[in-house]
């Protein structure tokens, strides 16, 4: 299931896909059907949800803003406020979510995801965006930067994600910016321009990490700006992959987590039950073992605190993080109407 092609990603948002419980539609991302991380929802229903699928969260935006109907949607933090202003979601009764004082505070530490009229977002996944590369075909040293996304030596042989946040992310840290929420018009500029200097050694512009990481294991590409899961992907096809989260500029962190949608017509109690299957200290094993990422419960992260592939993908780290947090929408609609014109080659 983790690697539809994106013809069918798209087709999936036409209609929901993969229809279980017709009594909830999730709107998510592709791999988080995945029954290991929600487990206690099926359970108690028998089976999982009904899921539509998106490949990018301005996508999935512009689809529930016209008109597109589900009961839960899974966007990252900086999409909230969006999500707020347009009017598509309400609050969550948090007296129904037992193990909602579980989730670090860290992850809720913005009055967009919490403020007097209620708790807008529940977050409950998190990851790194870092070099993804063939070990066999690049030298450690090359990845020791991201100038590697720039090196003339690896013209046709890098891949960016198709996301505006995370190329941005890319783009700052790389031309010393580390905080993306108070960026000078010139930090904007010199990113920009770096940016551009990318986009001459992209090979391919990755939707989703199936592509991302189909496009590494046919050896198009040897080099990615990838989250975690392509990296799990690659490893579990034994291909040679390694994850540089300590490049001398940094890397990226993000989180994501679930709305409650206005316009849902599922049941408002297996709702809650879907969150609350998300929320038990079980589902973090589920969601490192298939996608690579981090739980949000403090509980839930210290049944896996001591696995491999948490050392490997979300240690703490020494280098400067630039945490893809809620951030100014206007800077980020212009980061979003820029990164178009870069692909567009101008």
């Amino acid at each position: 299931m983790r690697l539809l092609s994106t013809t069918l990603l798209v087709s999936a948002l036409a209609a929901p896909a993969f229809a279980a419980d017709p009594e909830l539609t999730v709107f998510d991302w592709a791999g988080f059907e995945e029954p290991v991380i929600f487990q206690a929802y099926i359970d108690k229903h028998g089976t999982g949800p009904t899921y539509a699928f998106y490949g990018d969260d301005d996508e999935a935006f512009q689809k529930l803003a016209s008109g597109f109907r589900a009961d839960l949607a899974h966007p990252c933090s900086q999409m909230v406020s969006k999500y707020r202003d347009a009017g598509l979601i309400e609050p969550f009764d948090t007296a129904r979510i037992p193990n909602f004082d579980k989730i670090a505070p860290e992850f809720l530490d913005s009055e967009v995801f919490q403020d007097d009229e209620g708790v807008w977002y529940i977050p409950t996944d998190w990851g790194a965006t870092a070099i993804a590369y063939n070990t066999e075909n690049v030298p450690a040293e090359d990845v020791a930067t991201l100038q590697i996304f720039v090196d003339p030596a690896y013209q046709g042989r890098t891949s960016l994600p198709d996301s505006s946040d995370d190329v941005w992310a890319l783009a700052y840290l790389a031309t010393g910016t580390t905080d993306w929420d108070d960026v000078t018009d010139e930090e904007f500029q010199k990113a920009a321009d770096w940016l551009r200097q990318a986009h001459q050694n992209v090979a391919a512009y990755w939707a989703d990490p199936a592509e991302q990481s189909q496009l590494m294991a046919s050896g198009a590409v040897d080099v990615a700006w990838s989250w975690n899961d392509g990296v799990v992907v690659l490893k579990g096809d034994n291909y040679p992959v390694g994850f540089q989260r300590e490049a001398e500029e940094g890397s990226s962190t993000f989180f994501c987590g679930y709305v409650k949608l206005k316009n849902g017509q599922g049941s408002e109690d297996k709702v809650y039950d879907y969150i609350n299957a998300w929320l038990e200290p079980s589902a973090a094993r589920g969601l490192l073992d298939t996608i690579g990422y981090g739980h949000t419960s403090t509980e839930a992260m210290a049944t896996i605190a001591d696995d491999p592939a948490v050392a490997e993908g979300l240690s703490d780290i020494d280098v400067p993080i630039l945490a893809q947090t809620p951030n100014d929408p206007a800077q980020r609609e212009k980061q979003l109407a820029e990164f178009e014109k870069i692909k567009a080659g101008f």
